[in-house]
Parts: C-alpha cells; sequence; structure tokens
C-alpha cells in the first residue's frame, strides 16, 4: 500500500476507535459545544472566501 493511500484506508472499527478515543477525552457533555465552536468556523471560513471571490471580481 502507497503511504498516499493511507489516510484513505479507516474503516469503520478505525472510526469508532477515533469516536470512543475522543468521548473519553472531552466527555459526552463537552461534544455538542465543540462542534458549535468548529460549525461557526467553518461558517465564518465560507463567508470570508466568498468576500474574498466577490473583492476580486471587482477589481478585475
Amino acid at each position: 500500500m502507497s503511504l498516499y493511500m493511507l489516510p484513505l484506508a479507516i474503516g469503520p472499527w478505525q472510526i469508532a476507535l477515533i469516536v470512543v478515543i475522543v468521548l473519553l477525552l472531552f466527555g459526552g457533555k463537552k461534544i455538542p459545544e465543540l462542534m458549535r465552536g468548529l460549525g461557526s468556523g467553518i461558517k465564518e471560513f465560507k463567508d470570508a472566501s466568498k468576500e474574498e471571490d466577490e473583492t476580486k471580481d471587482k477589481k478585475e
């Protein structure tokens, strides 16, 4: 197996293990708060990239 294909070789057992580790590290009550923060960060990133595209189009 190529080194580049290694990240794509994640199966259901590996995903389950990752979920269990995250639950152990952060606890069940903290996860929704972390996901909200992640979602708002992604939204801000998308908004910033849209603004960048709009300003680029106006310059041309």
